[in-house]
C-alpha cells in the first residue's frame, strides 16, 4: 500500500539577533587602526556637509592633566576603574623624523676611524644583527662566511676586535651573544661604582636565579638589605633586554610606516601609563549651521523644507559617526588598560619572558567586552612602548600547566630557543638533551612539546643543524 505524504504547516518562534546599522558601523571604527580611521573620518567630511571639524581642542588638555595624575603600585592589586593605568586622547605622533636601528648603528660607524678592512667587518657585524640587537652567530661562523660569500680572509680575533667597538654603540647591550652578555654590557655603562659591582655578580654569577626571580635567595647570598634589594631590582628593570627594539620591531620595518594606536610610557619609579593616540585625526562635530537649520523650519522656503529628509539623515549619519568614534575609543582604552594590568612585568623590563599566559577570552572576561570585539581592537593594531613598537597580539600567548602553574608558551620558546643558541655546533642537541635541559632549569615538557615548539620556530633537527 502507497504511503501518503501529508504537509502540515506549525508556527515556530525564533530568536534572531539583528545588528543594527549603527552596531555595525561601531565594529567597524573598533576594527580600524588609527591611520585607516584618519582617512575613513577625512572621507565622510568630504561627502557629509553636516560633519565638521571642531575647534574644540578639550581633550588635548585633558591629556596632559591625566599625564601628571598617572597612578602608582603594582597593577595587579587594582580592583576597580579607579586604579586602571591613567589614560587620554590626543598625543600626536611625529616619527618621520626617526631613522632605523641599523641606519643609527652605520651612523656610529662613521664616528669611527676605521680602516677599509675593519668598516667591511662592522658593516657585515650590525647586518648580521638580529631583530633585537644581539649577534647570536659565532665568531668563526662569522668569518667563515665572509670567506665563502665575500672572499674577505678576516680572523676570530680581528672580527673580535670590531666587535667589541660595536658593543660601545647605543643602544646600550648592541651585538651581545645572548640575553646575559646584553645586560652586562648596559651594567658596564652604570655610574654608580657600587651598584655596579652588585649588578655584575647577579648578573653574571645568579643569572638562573634572576630569571626565575629568587631574590630571597640573591639577597642572602649577596648580604643585601630589603631597602638595597628593592633597590637592586629597580636598577634591574631599568635594563633593556631587547636593544633593537628601541627604533623598531623588526629588520626591514621601518618605524614610519606604523602609526601605533596606543603609546604606553613607563618611569623608572614603577608607573605605567598610556595614551591614545588621535595622530592626525580631526576631531569632529555636527555643523552648527545644519542644526539652526532645522531649529528655523518655519522660515524655510518650500524648496528648502523638501530638502529637511536629506538633512536629516545628513546630522543622524554625522551624529552616528561620532558616537562610533567614541565608542572606539572607550573600547579601545578598556581593552589597553586590561592588557597593561596582566602584562606589567613586561613593561616594566621589556623581556619577553616576562610576558604572562593571556588569551582573548581573558582579556574579555576583564573587560566585559565580547570576544569578537576584543578580537577586532588587537587586530593590526600596535603600541609604542619603551622597549619598542609591538602589535597588540604580541602581548598574547598560550598556556601551559606545568606542575600546577600556568607557564606562558611563549617563555617555553624562548628558553627552548637559547638552549639551542648556545650549543655545540659541531654536536647539537637532542631533542632528548633539549627535553632534559629544559627540565635541569625548572621546566619539565615532554619531548613531543619541544619537538612542536622547535618546528613552530623553523629550527630543524639535530643532523641538519650540526655544522
Amino acid at each position: 500500500m502507497p504511503s501518503k505524504q501529508i504537509q502540515k504547516q506549525t508556527q515556530q518562534q525564533k530568536a534572531k539577533q539583528r545588528l543594527t546599522p549603527q552596531q555595525v558601523l561601531v565594529g567597524q571604527m573598533i576594527e580600524k587602526p588609527i591611520d585607516q580611521l584618519t582617512e575613513f573620518v577625512n572621507q565622510q567630511m568630504h561627502e557629509n556637509p553636516a560633519l565638521e571639524e571642531s575647534n574644540d581642542n578639550s581633550w588635548e588638555n585633558e591629556a596632559s592633566m591625566s599625564a601628571d595624575n598617572a597612578p602608582t603600585g603594582d597593577t595587579h592589586d587594582y580592583n576597580d576603574d579607579d586604579y586602571l593605568p591613567v589614560y587620554s586622547t590626543g598625543k600626536t605622533m611625529e616619527p618621520t623624523d626617526m631613522v632605523s636601528f641599523y641606519d643609527k648603528l652605520k651612523e656610529q660607524m662613521m664616528e669611527l676611524e676605521l680602516n677599509d678592512r675593519q668598516q667591511f667587518i662592522m658593516e657585515y657585524l650590525i647586518g648580521s644583527l638580529d631583530s633585537d640587537g644581539l649577534l647570536r652567530k659565532r665568531i668563526d661562523t662569522i668569518s667563515d662566511e665572509m670567506a665563502i660569500y665575500h672572499n674577505f680572509e678576516a680572523t676570530t680575533d680581528e672580527i673580535g676586535e670590531v666587535l667589541r667597538s660595536l658593543q660601545t654603540f647605543d643602544p646600550p647591550g648592541v651585538g651581545a651573544s645572548d640575553l646575559q652578555e646584553c645586560l652586562l654590557l648596559q651594567v658596564e655603562r652604570k655610574k654608580d661604582l657600587r651598584m655596579r659591582e652588585v649588578l655584575t655578580r647577579i648578573i653574571g654569577n645568579y643569572f638562573d636565579d634572576l630569571l626565575k626571580n629568587h631574590w630571597d635567595k640573591l639577597q642572602r647570598v649577596l648580604h643585601l638589605s630589603d631597602e638595597e634589594k628593592a633597590e637592586t631590582r629597580q636598577e634591574i628593570r631599568k635594563l633593556n633586554p631587547r636593544p633593537g627594539s628601541a627604533l623598531g620591531e623588526v629588520m626591514g620595518f621601518n618605524i614610519h610606516q606604523i602609526t601605533p594606536d596606543f603609546i604606553v610610557e613607563t618611569t623608572d619609579d614603577g608607573q605605567v601609563t598610556f595614551t591614545l593616540n588621535r595622530s592626525h585625526m580631526p576631531a569632529l562635530e555636527v555643523s552648527e549651521s545644519y542644526i539652526e537649520s532645522l531649529d528655523n523650519m518655519k522660515s524655510l522656503s518650500r524648496r528648502e523644507k523638501e530638502a529637511i529628509p536629506s538633512l536629516r539623515r545628513d546630522i543622524d549619519k554625522a551624529k552616528g559617526l561620532i558616537d562610533a568614534i567614541q565608542q572606539r575609543e572607550n573600547t579601545l582604552k578598556k581593552t589597553m588598560a586590561a592588557i597593561i594590568r596582566r602584562q606589567r612585568h613586561f613593561f616594566l623590563d621589556g623581556d619577553e619572558a616576562d610576558l604572562r599566559p593571556m588569551t582573548l577570552k581573558d582579556i574579555a572576561s576583564d573587560t566585559g567586552l565580547d570576544i569578537s570585539t576584543i578580537s577586532r581592537v588587537t587586530n593590526e593594531k600596535y603600541a609604542e612602548t619603551r622597549w619598542g613598537i609591538f602589535r597588540l597580539r604580541f602581548f598574547f600567548s598560550d598556556k601551559i600547566d606545568i606542575d600546577g602553574e600556568e607557564v606562558s608558551t611563549r617563555k617555553l620558546k624562548i628558553l627552548l630557543q637559547e638552549i639551542i643558541n648556545n650549543e655545540d655546533k659541531s654536536h647539537p642537541l637532542t631533542d632528548m638533551q633539549i627535553e632534559q635541559a629544559m627540565k635541569e632549569k625548572g621546566f619539565p615538557i615532554a619531548r613531543r612539546t619541544i619537538v612542536k615548539y622547535r618546528e613552530q620556530l623553523g629550527i630543524p633537527k639535530s643532523t641538519l643543524r650540526k655544522q
